[in-house]
């Protein structure tokens, strides 16, 4: 007979011994900060030594700690191994892809019937979050907007998030200088409000007084661009697609490096996944072939 501690706890400690976050883990485990703490807690009680050192801006594990965390990954990752194999039994492999709901929408969806040609036993399905969503352990891979830094996973780089102004082709009639989207609507992404500040100085202007409008992710913004609300900046490959059919225009052809990339995320332990194989393969020559920098 088995005499295990919690798996809950167990998970909460694993989870947070990835991330090095108590915060971190409970967004993976879709739990409050407190139920992850409490829950090693109750761990480190049973298991009689702590696990972690709790420092004021830190969580270090202990020596026992880095011992027991390497051995509960591996199991986790099995488990969720065996779990997709049995549901793969319906009928070919399965494959989950977490990504953003903009490069979602606006890049990978209209890309996936290329991807179904060739791979048409490959059962797809798609799972989307924020930009600063947590890695699910049901997941198969992931494609995330970042730096490239999600300890425990490999991150292979797809392309650069280069931004340039975009705007509908009516309103690029009056944009003869860059100067002139000093008196223009600018349109930015809250989360992201550095980036004009950043294109105008790659510009060599100071950035416009003028309030614009701010929106909670880059599908309004550019909903608003396409709209003839203003002008915004479009992350590459965001715009590709409306670019090429003429629905938005790129009045100055900057584009300007924000630090960031598009990266294909996943545990070594996924590789051997047949789904995963080819999608690998599929979107790495999808990449390379785009418009628009690469890394």
């Amino acid at each position: 007979m088995r005499r295990l501690p919690s798996l809950n706890a167990l998970r909460a400690f694993e989870a947070a011994a990835r991330h090095g976050s108590f915060t971190a883990a409970a967004g993976e485990l879709n739990v409050s900060q407190a139920a992850v703490s409490r829950m090693v807690r109750l761990l480190e009680e049973r298991l009689g030594f702590a696990l972690f050192e709790r420092r004021a801006n830190a969580l270090e594990l202990t020596d026992r700690g880095r011992a027991l965390q390497p051995g509960l990954t591996g199991a986790f990752d099995m488990i969720a191994d065996s779990v997709e194999r049995v549901t793969a039994m319906r009928g070919g492999p399965v494959l989950t892809v977490g990504v953003g709901a903009t490069f979602a929408v606006r890049w990978l969806i209209p890309r996936l019937s290329g991807f179904h040609a060739g791979h048409p036993d490959v059962e797809v399905r798609i799972a989307t979050g924020g930009a600063g969503m947590p890695i699910r352990d049901d997941w198969t891979c992931a494609v995330l907007l970042g730096d490239g830094h999600w300890p425990g996973y490999e991150a292979e780089p797809l392309f650069t998030a280069a931004m340039l102004p975009v705007c509908a082709p009516a309103l690029a009639r009056s944009l003869r200088r860059p100067e002139d989207l000093l008196s223009i609507t600018l349109l930015s992404v809250s989360h992201w409000a550095d980036d004009w500040p950043h294109w105008f100085a790659a510009a060599g202007l100071a950035p416009s007084a003028s309030k614009g409008l701010s929106f909670g992710s880059y599908a309004m913004a550019l909903q608003a661009a396409l709209d003839g609300v203003g002008v915004a900046l479009g992350a590459q490959p965001y715009v590709v697609d409306d670019v090429a059919a003429g629905r938005l225009v790129t009045p100055f052809p900057l584009a300007v490096p924000m630090g960031r990339a598009w990266y294909l995320v996943s545990r070594p332990a996924r590789h051997a996944d047949p789904g995963f194989a080819a999608f690998r393969a599929w979107l790495r020559g999808i990449a390379a072939a785009e418009p628009g920098p690469s890394v």
